[in-house]
């Protein structure tokens, strides 16, 4: 996988654009003046990154991509913000338990053996009681990728997300909005046209 993702992101183009995640964006917004910290698993090009920075939030990102990790620090130069951006795989990290405000999964999808342990860990690393965000492909979106490639997403069934993987992975969080949706992706070259997703914001108990 990291060579499909360092070959990908190594075009010239940010290939998912440079503009953050609409779901992500609204959700930042809702809160005025949103401080503290914020990790970016799969950040890809960092354009979720460089939006949270910009949003005075403390950013740890991470991505398999050295090219993706080159193209997101240029474009936090570009926009005038600091962003942590590391190289690895997910299992090699530890942000140790309470340490972020914000954790946010943007079209992250994680091999079927993985997935759960790496959502339960990410929620250990959330404090509480404030904001977990997912936005993904939902299992359903098979159909819609199959009819316009440009769509994007996994063609795989096993990295999809449903609602009630959400509910299962994240049961010590309290959903805030949980819904699957059709929508208009235009974000880059490889998510554009109509899909299917799974939206969620939890947080922890006070």
């Amino acid at each position: 996988m990291k060579e499909f993702w360092n070959s990908r992101y190594a075009q010239e183009n940010y290939v998912y654009g440079t503009e953050p995640n609409v779901f992500f964006k609204q959700n930042l917004d809702a809160s005025p003046q949103p401080s503290g910290s914020i990790l970016l698993p799969a950040e890809g090009e960092g354009r979720n990154a460089v939006y949270a920075a910009k949003k005075g939030l403390q950013v740890e990102a991470f991505d398999l991509s050295d090219a993706g990790q080159q193209k997101a620090l240029q474009l936090a130069a570009h926009n005038g913000v600091s962003i942590n951006y590391q190289v690895g795989e997910f299992s090699n990290f530890d942000f140790g338990e309470n340490r972020f405000d914000v954790v946010a999964l943007v079209f992250a999808h994680f091999p079927s053996w993985h997935k759960s342990d790496y959502h339960r860990r990410l929620v250990q690393y959330l404090a509480s009681p404030v904001a977990f965000i997912i936005e993904a492909f939902s299992k359903n979106h098979l159909e819609y990728s199959a009819k316009n490639p440009d769509v994007g997403g996994p063609r795989d069934l096993d990295l999809l997300l449903s609602i009630e993987d959400i509910q299962q992975d994240f049961d010590q969080l309290q959903p805030l909005y949980l819904k699957e949706e059709v929508i208009e992706l235009n974000e880059g070259a490889f998510h554009k046209g109509t899909g299917s997703v799974v939206r969620f914001v939890g947080r922890k108990p006070e």
